[in-house]
Parts: structure tokens; sequence; C-alpha cells
């Protein structure tokens, strides 16, 4: 099954009503290791992609890129910096091209998590949204169905942030507090398990 704009216009639906749904989540989990404003970060980036959606372009390229930059203005924060980047990076890949098979997704994530880990300067293993997106990737592989693309990508999130919530965070401001980290959830991690599921129309 080939994927459109069609399908991006639903999941920039999805996503913007899961984001205003975890909004306190997002910023008390932030709160705890950060800033406390990736609810914020999220939920107006969600909000200006809605705005534009109606009117992106068949071009997924350009309808990414657009979502991308729509982003960027919302918030100069580095999660918000990072997404855009994989959003930049996806867009780059589909440049010219109305449609995506459900098989070439993993390629898509692992370009992501490659250009935003360029951009953030972090290692995997870090206990960041890296993780998250690797463990996607790996997971997506082979898959050639749309809601086994989505289900698997939704449940590895999930599974990554598990995993890594008994981990010392070694990357970004989280670092600072040390071995009192273990035992807590990465916002990112956190906001892209959520993301996964939303997508995949399971949040």
């Amino acid at each position: 099954m080939t994927l459109t704009v069609h399908d991006l216009r639903g999941a920039i639906t999805r996503l913007t009503a899961a984001m205003e749904r975890e909004f306190d989540a997002l910023n008390s989990a932030d709160g705890a290791l950060g800033d406390g404003d990736l609810g914020v970060t999220l939920t107006r980036g969600m909000r200006a992609i809605t705005e534009l959606s109606p009117g992106l372009p068949d071009d997924l390229g350009q309808a990414l890129l657009a979502c991308a930059q729509a982003f960027t203005k919302t918030s100069g924060s580095s999660y918000g910096t990072l997404m855009a980047t994989g959003l930049m990076s996806m867009a780059k890949t589909l440049r010219g091209r109305t449609g995506v098979e459900a098989s070439e997704v993993s390629a898509l994530i692992a370009g992501a998590r490659d250009a935003m880990q360029a951009r953030g300067k972090a290692d995997l293993g870090g206990k960041t949204v890296l993780d998250s997106l690797d463990a996607m990737a790996k997971a997506t592989v082979g898959l050639a169905d749309p809601a086994a693309v989505g289900k698997a990508a939704a449940e590895s999130a999930a599974t990554a942030q598990a995993e890594m919530k008994g981990k010392i965070a070694t990357i970004g401001r989280a670092r600072i507090f040390g071995e009192k980290t273990i035992g807590m959830d990465d916002p990112g991690m956190l906001a892209m398990t959520a993301i996964a599921a939303a997508i995949a129309g399971q949040g």
C-alpha cells in the first residue's frame, strides 16, 4: 500500500490530538530533568502544522519540508530543532514523490535518526530519543504492511523507553542529574512513544 499526503494529513490530526492530551505529562517529565516545556514545544509545533495541513502539496518531500519549517518557527528548543531535523531528512529523501511504500519507512526513520544524531552530536545508548528511533528503525525492517509497520514502530518505541528507564542519562541537560535519572523516563523518549502510538492510530 502506497502512503500519500492524505495519510500524512491523517497522521497530523492524530498527532495534534495526542500532543494536546500528553501536554501536562510531557511538561512534568521534562520539568524533572530539563526546562519543563516539552509539552509546550510539541503542542505548539503540531498546532502550526495543523494550520497548514489542508494546503500541503502532493509532493511528500515538499509537504514534510513545510511541516519542518512550521515546527521550527514555533520553537527554538533543542527537541524542536531535532524533530525538524528529522523531518527535513525525510523530506530530502522523498522530494518529488507523491507516494511512499510502507516498506520504506524503516529507512526513513533510520535516516532521521542519523541526521538528528549528527545535529545533536549524541551517541546511541545515552537514553535519548535517538534510542527510540533506533529501535523503531530496526523493528520495522522488512515489513511492508502499513498496519504492521505502525504496530512495530509503536511497540518498539514503548519497549525502548521502558528498557532505558533503568539506565543513567548521559546526554543533554539530564546528564547533570547523574544516577538520579535511574528509574526516570527520558522526556524525549516518552514523547516519541506517544508520537509513534498516535501515528499508528493507537493513541
